[in-house]
């Protein structure tokens, strides 16, 4: 690992500046380039390139820094740079300078009249003749090798020294050498000098931003020697966030953490051990302290308030705190602000913030504990008089005064009370984190009423968050409540919550333990409140267990749920079971599903349910996708879900996304998200989501013919409990019965989906895709086992008009129509069915085919394009099967089939549907050009006679009415498109 980064990142506009710098100077053009920013920006680290890239340009480099060490010496940086000159050894001859020379003597002594054996006195020249001196020196030494000055933390410099430098930006521009400034953007004399310079565009100002997290990423790993993937992403992130993009701070924390032991390098590259703890880094406390006792006593008190405050600060608090006036308080921020250390934080009014996010740690670190203590306890004190209720982020910040200060209980109070205000307003995330901080703050608290209060809002908040071990590993903490005299009702409450917990996360069978208990606990006194809450969360148990009424139990617990939350109220239970009643209804009605869907979320938007809201968003867009195949509602929701902390919300869209583009047929990125949703979900326990991305797995594998890949899918899918869920059915009827069609053999096809149907009989489901409403229809309809009234008692159903299904269904029903002789509604069956299922193009082509045959066999439709579509379809998606049935029904009925020959690619896709081969497509090229049959035959190698029949057949397949119209057409396709 590199101590500091090996290259510059992120400057490239300012590498661009240096070299162009650098260039004007070897032509006689000198110019000057001022790096400006804050400390540890990277003004050293470019200056330093700059003295490297004119070195190898064979340039001279003159190399001289301002100091604040000791008094201020006049003319340092200058003298520095000349002095290395002479180190230098290059035998100058200075005779060139004339009188010049003995101004030199003030900057370097062996310039001097008397090293030279003069005998007059050194006169006592002027600055502007100094500047002049220097002026000339570059030139006569820039004559052979042009030069370049740099002259570093000019921030510090005295008077003189900026005169000269000053002097040197106007009148560099006919000299063979370059001036390189660096200094703080600190306000002052040098910041004046510089400004002032660029104005007059005597010189270019380049002030230096700061590094954006890709930046940062790039720079940390070429200190690891790691490629920016094998970089641990927190640490990226934490990284960036703590040095907000100074590259200086960067390579000290990430040297802490390396020379700690909290990042290192195993057999599979970096890694973090244990939690990601960053320490101030000592040289930024150094140089904090050194800028903060400029300040002064009352100035340092200002900040050191502030930084107990964190990264902002009101002036207000401050006020109070100091008890200072405004007058006094403001002179002192304005100096912190002159000195570079905080900023007004604008647009908010009254608020200031350091510029630097380390700035308030390093100014703690400094602090002696007991006074940290104090400062602490006075703020939390200030702010409670300021702002009695807490709002906002008041809380959280008292809750962090109170702990510094000591008073463990009431920061443990105050974190619970955040962490309830932060789940309520949708971030999961950071309710986990504050609750669980005030769960271990108040393990030995003997109140247990207020532990079990934290206990209650800690368990939601790791279910939304995922973390569901954490939230079981806690039954043993509702014991030990229990055991320390915690009441049977709030016990009961507790259960409730457990139970909640373990349906999130898929284990059923544990949730209803839960339920039992908490019923138990109540008894037959039990009010609507303590009902309410059971009865939803033991529907929503209800629908995953093994039991043949779990519809019907489902549902009636849920309503009884709404009606008792409606009662008492509680508009989150409400929103629960209204969500679930939507659920239930999509078999029997859309409209009555998306109404309740609609009143869930009307709930959730009234009273302020952020979680609440994106799940009944999220049941809105999934029955539109169920509806009619439209994914975007989904994709929107699970944004939404994501910015509220709603995992658990966001990887349930995924799932559905993730089997949508299977239907879709585009297996390339469905195999990327269900991929990372079938890992991300076992390891977050969503054993339910898991079970979903197996069996969409199962699905995907199954539509491309891939049987033993299906197979393990489906494998995996019962291995984690998956036989009685239900998805079970989807893995027959969405799977299986696809993969055996795909092999020609629909009485393997029939066998899936009638177990299909036997499991829903079991146990009853709430997922409608696994063909009883759609591919058994049609399968059924072309054996002969379904007519038209056993038709229309299936398709009552609201789940045969969902889109995946509406394409088999209307399918079915030409088949039931054309064996009636009822050719033209069988056509216009065909056609809905044809746009039912337009994005699903293996449906659409399955469909087709085997439609098809009921109209070779009945003599209706158009078989014969229906046959040539799904046959370039099938022959394309690599499953000959299918595709060689579509060439033997196709010769059954005497048309032309397609030469699966070598070539067959380079027949355009449109072309090989109407079935023209290899040998007629060369034909149509030439065609193009208006060749006759002759010339055509002598460049194919073929008859004349040959090339007749040929175009014969091209005009009859391209529905041509004659051979120019058949030219013409040739020309306008083009060149051959490839798959």
């Amino acid at each position: 690992m590199h101590t500091r980064a090996p290259v510059v990142v992120g400057r490239d506009e300012e590498l661009h500046v240096l070299d162009r710098m650098l260039a004007d100077a070897g032509t006689h053009r000198g110019r000057a380039v001022f790096l400006v920013g804050e400390p540890g920006i990277g003004k050293t680290r470019l200056a330093r390139f700059a003295a490297g890239a004119a070195f190898d340009r064979g340039m001279r480099v003159l190399r001289g820094r301002g100091s604040t060490i000791g008094p201020i010496v006049p003319f340092r940086p200058l003298a520095e740079a000349l002095m290395s000159l002479l180190r230098a050894g290059d035998g100058l001859d200075l005779r060139e300078l004339g009188p010049y020379r003995s101004a030199l003597g003030r900057l370097a002594p062996d310039w001097s009249p008397e090293s030279a054996g003069a005998e007059e006195q050194r006169p006592a020249h002027s600055v502007l003749v100094l500047a002049e001196a220097v002026l000339r020196l570059l030139a006569v030494v820039g004559r052979t090798r042009p030069c370049l000055l740099v002259l570093e933390d000019l921030h510090e410099a005295d008077a003189e020294t900026l005169a000269v430098v000053d002097y040197l930006v106007d009148n560099l521009d006919q000299a063979p050498a370059a001036l390189l400034v660096t200094t703080r953007a600190d306000a002052g004399p040098t910041l004046d000098v510089v400004r002032s310079a660029a104005q007059r565009q005597a010189g270019v100002l380049v002030e230096l931003r700061r590094l954006d997290e890709r930046q940062v990423r790039r720079m940390v790993g070429l200190c690891l020697e790691a490629e920016d993937h094998e970089v641990p992403a927190e640490v990226v992130r934490r990284l960036w966030a703590d040095s907000a993009g100074n590259p200086f701070v960067v390579e000290e924390m990430l040297h802490g953490l390396v020379n700690g032991g909290l990042l290192v390098r195993g057999p599979g590259g970096w890694q973090v051990l244990g939690e990601l703890r960053i320490d101030v880094p000592s040289a930024l406390v150094r140089l904090i302290a050194h800028r903060t006792d400029r300040l002064g006593p009352q100035g340092r008190e200002v900040l050191s308030v502030a930084a107990v405050l964190g990264h902002r600060f009101p002036l207000p608090v401050l006020r109070r705190v100091t008890g200072m006036d405004d007058r006094a308080l403001l002179s002192h921020l304005h100096a912190g602000v002159a000195a570079q250390l905080v900023t007004p934080d604008e647009p908010v009014p009254d608020w200031y913030a350091f510029r630097h996010p380390l700035t308030a740690e390093a100014l703690l670190a400094q602090m002696p504990p007991p006074h940290r203590a104090e400062l602490a306890r006075r703020t939390a004190d200030a702010v409670r008089e300021l702002h009695p209720d807490l709002p906002g982020e008041w809380c959280a910040l008292v809750a962090s005064l109170r702990l510094d200060a000591g008073q463990t209980a009431e920061a443990g109070a105050l974190l619970a009370e955040a962490g309830r205000r932060a789940l309520a307003g949708g971030a999961a995330g950071s309710a986990v984190r504050l609750l669980d901080h005030a769960h271990r703050l108040l393990a030995s608290e003997v109140d247990v009423a207020v532990r079990a209060d934290v206990l209650d809002s800690l368990l939601p908040a790791l279910a939304e968050a995922g973390q569901f071990e954490r939230a079981f590993a806690l039954v043993d903490a509702v014991t030990e409540l229990s055991a320390a005299g915690l009441g049977r009702v709030r016990r009961a409450e507790l259960h409730t919550k457990l139970a909640q917990v373990a349906n999130t996360a898929g284990r059923w069978t544990d949730g209803m333990a839960h339920v039992e208990t908490a019923r138990a606990l109540l008894g037959a006194d039990a009010t609507d409140e303590h009902t309410a809450r059971l009865d939803a969360v033991a529907a929503f148990l209800t629908l995953n267990l093994e039991v043949p009424d779990r519809i019907e139990s489902a549902e009636f617990l849920a309503r009884r749920a709404a009606d008792a939350a409606k009662r008492v109220p509680l508009p989150e239970v409400g929103c629960e079971t209204w969500q679930l009643l939507g659920v239930l209804a999509r078999d029997r009605d859309l409209d009555e599903a998306a109404e309740c869907f609609t009143r869930a979320r009307a709930l959730a938007e009234e009273h302020g349910l952020p979680i609440q809201r994106a799940y009944a968003v999220i049941r809105q867009a999934g029955l539109d996708w169920l509806a009619e195949g439209t994914a975007a509602e989904l994709a929107e929701a699970r944004e939404e879900a994501l910015l509220i902390g709603a995992i658990s919300v966001a990887y349930n869209v995924d799932a559905i996304l993730g089997l949508d583009t299977v239907l879709r047929g585009q297996y390339g990125a469905a195999a990327e998200r269900l991929t990372r949703v079938v890992a991300d979900t076992r390891r977050l326990q969503l054993r339910n989501l898991t079970l979903y991305g197996l069996m969409a797995q199962a699905t995907a594998a199954a539509h491309q013919g891939r049987r033993a890949e299906m197979d393990a899918a489906i494998e995996a899918f019962d291995e984690i409990g998956g036989v009685g869920s239900q998805e079970r059915p989807l893995c027959f009827g969405l799977a299986r019965a696809f993969c055996a069609l795909l092999e020609e053999d629909r009485v393997a096809a029939g066998h899936d989906l009638a177990r299909a149907v036997a499991h829903e009989a079991e146990t009853p489901t709430v997922y409608h895709l696994s063909g009883r409403h759609g591919l058994q229809l049609l399968l059924d309809a072309l054996s002969g086992a379904l007519d038209l009234d056993g038709y229309r008692a299936v398709t009552r159903s609201a789940a045969a008009r969902m889109r995946w299904n509406r394409g088999f269904a209307q399918f079915a029903l030409a088949v039931l129509l054309g064996r009636l002789g009822r050719e033209a509604e069988a056509a216009q069956a065909v056609r809905a069915g044809r746009e039912a299922a337009a994005i699903h193009p293996l449906a659409r082509h399955l469909g087709l085919r085997l439609v098809a045959e009921a109209a070779v066999a009945d003599g209706w439709g158009e078989p014969v394009s229906w046959l040539r579509g799904a046959e370039e379809y099938f022959h394309q998606a690599g499953q000959p099967a299918v595709a060689s049935a579509c060439r033997g029904l196709l010769r059954q009925v005497g048309a032309s089939v397609p030469q699966r020959r070598t070539g067959s690619d380079q027949v355009p896709r449109e072309l090989r549907a109407l079935g023209v081969t290899v040998r007629e497509f060369e034909v149509f090229r030439l065609l193009a050009g208006r060749l006759g049959n002759k010339a055509i035959a002598t460049r194919l190698h073929i008859s004349p006679r040959t090339v007749e029949k040929h175009v014969a057949s091209l005009i009859a397949k391209t529905a041509r009415p004659d051979r120019e119209s058949l030219s013409a057409f040739a020309a306008s396709l083009g060149p051959a498109d490839r798959p």
